[in-house]
């Protein structure tokens, strides 16, 4: 069995490489994959527009939803309180400065990820996370986004809410997260469900049953309607077998919160090994790098690192960034690691 470590390596990993994969296809149809790559659709990285094994905005926002979880941690050791979602606020703002966008006020940019050079490309980032945090109003706000919006891009990044998060707190926090720039219920609600599922496997529950604790979350939540049916239409799926890609879309196209959550939890159950499970998630019509990268990071937080391929790791772009961060919340969650070990790399603010 896999332990901690390699758990929360395998979820940030598993959902960058899901990320790669699916990144050259995200905007094609299923016929168009297959005229490009052959019947079994893509089954490896492509070059695509950004280069062989590279990361989307997914990835990017994860890796600093991630840093505003560490900074977070990092402001309450010294002050004694911290208000976790400013902080993560404060971290998208700095992805939003990545993206050579511009803000009325100033955003504090130390720290060692924003200056990883990498992070500073454009790959087609999400109009509503642009929207959203192009129209704050501070640096520290985190308000609910004033839109109707329940794109993916809410979900897509909160994974690391659930590897970092107390458990009884994961589910607030990760719905939280998510409203910064998605205002729909359904947006944030299909997050924090996402990110109790992710919190659950890894501390060793099967998925069957991460998804029974999720479900008590919004069991009775008039807003979760949405929420609630699409994972049942996931469950039935899967348990017809492995859906061919005409079947997966018959979940919807991922561009929405909970047809990304449906697609990638039915491909997370029918998985028979990581490769697997994110090949299948990004061969349909629809958002394929957001469906590989929620899927690699169910299955890498499922069952460790150790289950990644190689060949996919090895080409894998921002790796050793990633891997940092992982081990960085793992250290501090296993108590070895104090807040004066990392607060230069991590400042309170």
């Amino acid at each position: 069995m896999p332990d901690l470590t390699s758990r929360f390596l395998g979820c940030l990993l598993g959902g960058a490489v899901g990320d790669a994969l699916g990144a050259p296809v995200e905007f094609d149809t299923w016929s168009e994959i297959v005229a490009d790559y052959g019947r079994d659709g893509i089954q490896d990285y492509a070059p695509g527009d950004y280069g062989l094994g590279a990361i989307t905005d997914d990835t990017q926002m994860t890796m600093f939803t991630a840093e505003g979880l560490i900074r977070a941690w990092v402001r309450a050791e010294l002050k004694g309180s911290c208000g976790v979602n400013g902080v993560i606020h404060h971290a998208y703002l700095r992805w939003l400065l990545t993206q050579n966008e511009r803000l009325p006020f100033e955003v504090g940019t130390d720290g060692w990820l924003f200056k990883c050079p990498q992070l500073h490309a454009r790959r087609a980032p999400g109009n509503t996370c642009l929207s959203a945090l192009r129209a704050a109003t501070s640096n520290v706000s985190s308000e609910k986004a004033l839109n109707n919006s329940k794109g993916c891009g809410g979900i897509m990044r909160v994974a690391p809410v659930g590897l970092f998060v107390l458990d009884d707190h994961i589910f607030k926090q990760a719905c939280e997260a998510a409203a910064i720039t998605h205002g729909h219920p359904t947006g944030h609600l299909a997050a924090g469900y996402f990110a109790v599922v992710i919190g659950a496997l890894c501390r060793g529950a099967s998925l069957q049953d991460a998804m029974k604790l999720a479900d008590r979350h919004i069991a009775e939540d008039r807003d979760a309607v949405e929420v609630r049916n699409a994972v049942h239409a996931a469950r039935a799926l899967a348990a017809r077998g492995v859906p061919s890609p005409q079947e997966l879309e018959s979940l919807g196209g991922a561009w929405i919160a909970e047809e990304a959550l449906a697609i990638s939890l039915c491909c997370a159950l029918v998985a028979s090994d990581f490769a697997h499970g994110a090949r299948l998630a990004v061969n349909h019509s629809g958002d394929s790098d957001s469906t590989g990268a929620i899927t690699g990071n169910l299955l890498g937080a499922m069952w460790g690192v150790e289950a990644i391929p190689r060949s996919f790791l090895d080409r894998l772009e921002l790796r050793r960034e990633i891997e940092r961060l992982a081990l960085d919340m793992v250290n501090i969650v296993e108590g070895r690691t104090r807040y004066e070990d990392i607060l230069d790399d991590y400042p309170e603010w």
